[in-house]
């Protein structure tokens, strides 16, 4: 594809927020949806399996790395725009390769309210719809009016009531989960406008408790675990004795300042070393208490079943 640079095995440690994992075996980063679609196009005539990545702030790639075609949804894909609606609300058009955070803090530059929880969370647009990003009882299915994504066959827009938001799920997961393709490419939100000042000393507020309570410091993927229902995860992880605990001296590491955080000291853990500790206290929990974690970070490439 002459206009389109397929590299070939590009390490995707520095493309993932846990800092590990191995090559890509060819990687690409598109412009547009019709560059997505000659993209897995050719990776069909070629056998090619696909992975599409944005911020890499909820996965754990596999030391192996990825066999097949990594498309990075990023920089390329990144458009923000606003405009004005009749009712005195603003509809935002974000694409899915710019930085949720961006999202968030071009809404306070503009007094819109709804979207200050944004600012802290690390993923792309992307991955904010995809897995219904959310915070401080805020989620990006509360202003989310459109999706623009690729199916596999064409582009298409649906309304944000289609999407099949849940708690840290969409249409667009559950898709992927069936193997089939879904690849946002934009989105569009509807938010009022509010005051300022309230706003920005809301986004400060939560900055100050995210910076407090999360280990923001050291390379993670954020919340390992989904919230079990009736439960919160970090909870039963320090009831298991787990808080800070280490199964070796790797620096894959149950957060001493937030348990439902494994992080990676210094960037020295393996992804099987994250994978191990990861399983580790999904075993000691449900030992513990008889509640099955389950994981919120998804486990990208080959490792070994």
């Amino acid at each position: 594809m002459a206009d389109i640079n397929i590299q070939e095995n590009v390490p995707l440690a520095g493309y993932s927020t846990f800092r590990c994992g191995g090559p890509a075996k060819y990687f690409a980063e598109p412009a547009t949806g019709d560059e997505v679609a000659r993209l897995f196009r050719l990776a069909g005539e070629k056998n090619w399996d696909v992975f599409v990545l944005g911020n890499g702030s909820n996965c754990l790639i596999s030391d192996k790395g990825f066999d097949g075609l990594v498309i990075r949804i990023g920089k390329n894909m990144s458009d923000l725009t606003h405009e004005e609606l009749e009712d005195g609300r603003v509809k935002i058009t974000a694409g899915a390769g710019l930085p949720f955070a961006r999202f968030g803090n071009y809404c306070v530059e503009l007094s819109l309210t709804g979207a200050e929880f944004a600012c802290g969370i690390p993923g792309s647009c992307g991955g904010a719809v995809f897995m219904n990003a959310g915070a401080y009882g805020g989620e990006a299915k509360d202003f989310i009016t459109s999706v623009t994504y690729w199916d596999g066959e064409s582009v298409k827009k649906i309304d944000g009531s289609l999407c099949g938001f849940g708690y840290r799920t969409s249409l667009f997961e559950r898709l992927a989960a069936e193997g089939k393709d879904a690849v946002i490419l934009e989105f569009e939100a509807v938010l009022p406008k509010g005051n300022k000042d309230e706003i920005m000393a809301l986004v400060d507020e939560l900055r100050a408790k995210r910076t407090a309570s999360q280990p923001l410091d050291v390379p993670s993927a954020g919340s390992t675990f989904k919230r079990p229902e009736g439960y919160f995860a970090a909870k039963l992880i320090e009831e298991a004795g787990l808080k800070g605990f280490a199964l070796d001296d790797s620096g894959a590491q149950v957060s001493p300042k937030h348990a439902g955080f494994v992080v990676n000291n210094g960037g020295r853990a393996s992804a099987a070393d994250v994978l191990r500790l990861i399983d580790y206290v999904t075993q000691k929990v449900f030992e513990k208490s008889g509640v099955k974690l389950e994981k919120e970070v998804r486990l990208v490439g080959d490792f070994g079943g």
